[in-house]
């Protein structure tokens, strides 16, 4: 679909872009503000407007509920209006709760309990919380994980006929030392003081023959990060890096070698694509790369992530092993995007780090463009970031709004009305502040691209 979208003269660029990202944007806006609707009234807080999008209605209907659902003009984010609230951002209308008897009141956002507020608030981001789950536990589910047998996984054609290791193979020995698992495989291959060659005893379809590997740290490309120097070049996933600039890679130490050493200068790239050898221009950048110890340093890199020759065999986990999984991949992009923030408020890393709106426009449409796979995950790492944004303590942020919840609960009142507004101005400005310089840092990398 995307591809016969971007042959539209002009605006076939444009759409392939744009589009993905209204897609990421409107399922994670929807489900965040979901999170506070349905919660909202579970709680007796009734709603009187679902909307996604800002500004002009596009599409509307009332439920049986009263509640309004629309479709509007500008699709970058989302809100629900409460009883009771004189706008989108929850603010009480004047003078409105005064009017009203106890009952009445009571289904109001602002006449509810603290307790049902508070659960209203905390719905949106953990509502994307579980959106992430879901997804990266079906994904796990459908994928599988790495098995503890000590059989070879799926490996592309390109590394088949390169090292004569085969997907499905069992290795029975590594230079006369048996195995009986994939762990004591890396043990006798990738551990400190293994040296190739290796020579695996495999049993293939029944038969057993001898398989030699002079190197176990493949230039084959597993993945490729969206918007880096190998995808700009056309990289992409199962290629064999051969060689650069005429220079044979047969490993990866001595990939990384050459690309170091160019200093950013442009290179010529050979890589094994199926049957086909292709030449690709690539001009590596210079990027933050956190080291093994947690600190960072400069290197120039191309963007590309490899693996051993030596890949695992997958099986299928079980219901609860998934699930424990995909929330363990969600509270690790929580704690790595607050260790991201920490290093760069420290200044271990450049604030040019962080994306704004066009960097995921970019990236939406980039991966959108790879693979539906990648697509779904990306939906996941964006929901994950929503939530996780929108628990900073900052006015006009559902964290801002649990902090005044929090005053409420120490102090038994609300923090006065002209705090309130002072906060919440000075919060809209932090993040309209932080939208402006993340934006311009998306424009700098853009037109970096075309120098």
């Amino acid at each position: 679909m995307l591809e016969v979208i971007g042959t539209i003269p002009v605006l076939g660029g444009f759409l392939t872009t744009v589009l993905p990202f209204l897609v990421v944007i409107g399922i994670v806006v929807a489900v965040h503000e979901y999170g506070h609707y349905i919660v909202g009234r579970w709680c007796g807080i009734e709603a009187e407007v679902f909307s996604l999008g800002f500004g002009r209605e596009l599409v509307g209907r009332v439920d049986k509920h009263g509640t309004r659902w629309r479709i509007a003009a500008l699709p970058l984010g989302g809100y629900v209006k409460f009883k009771g609230d004189a706008d989108a951002s929850s603010t009480t209308v004047s003078g409105e709760l005064e009017d009203m008897d106890a009952e009445a009141k009571r289904h109001t956002f602002h006449g509810a309990p603290l307790w049902a507020r508070t659960a209203t608030i905390a719905a949106g981001p953990i509502a994307n919380f579980l959106l992430a789950i879901v997804i990266y536990s079906t994904l796990i589910g459908f994928q599988g994980i790495a098995s503890d047998e000590p059989v070879i996984g799926e490996l592309p054609p390109a590394v088949e006929d390169a090292t004569g290791l085969f997907s499905g193979d069992r290795i029975l020995s590594v230079n006369g030392v048996p195995v009986e698992s994939y762990s004591q495989l890396l043990e006798e291959t990738v551990t400190e003081g293994a040296e190739p060659p290796f020579d695996l005893w495999v049993e293939r379809h029944g038969e057993r023959q001898t398989v030699t590997l002079n190197n176990i740290e493949t230039p084959l490309v597993v993945g490729v990060r969206p918007l880096s120097a190998a995808s700009r070049a056309g990289i992409q996933v199962d290629d064999l890096i051969v060689s650069i600039d005429g220079t044979p890679t047969p490993d990866f130490q001595s990939l990384a070698r050459i690309v170091q050493a160019s200093e950013g200068q442009e290179l010529s790239v050979a890589v094994q694509r199926g049957s086909e050898l292709l030449t690709l221009p690539m001009r590596p950048t210079l990027e933050d790369v956190q080291l093994p110890d947690g600190s960072f340093e400069q290197r120039v890199i191309i963007g590309v992530s490899m693996r051993t020759y030596l890949q695992p065999s997958t099986e299928r986990p079980g219901a609860l092993t998934a699930v424990n999984l995909g929330v363990q991949q969600t509270f690790g992009v929580i704690t790595g995007s607050i260790d991201g923030i920490a290093h760069i408020i420290s200044g271990d890393i450049s604030p040019t780090n962080l994306q704004g709106p066009v960097g995921i426009a970019q990236v939406s449409g980039e991966t959108a463009s790879r693979s539906a796979l990648e697509f779904i995950m990306l939906i996941a790492l964006i929901s994950t970031a929503i939530g996780l944004m929108n628990l900073f303590p900052i006015p006009v942020l559902d964290g801002g709004h649990l902090l005044f919840n929090l005053y409420e609960a120490i102090f038994g009142q609300q923090p006065p009305g002209r705090a309130q507004e002072i906060a919440g101005a000075l919060g809209l400005a932090t993040v309209l502040s932080l939208m402006l310089f993340a934006t311009y840092n998306d424009i700098a990398r853009l037109l970096s691209s075309f120098v």
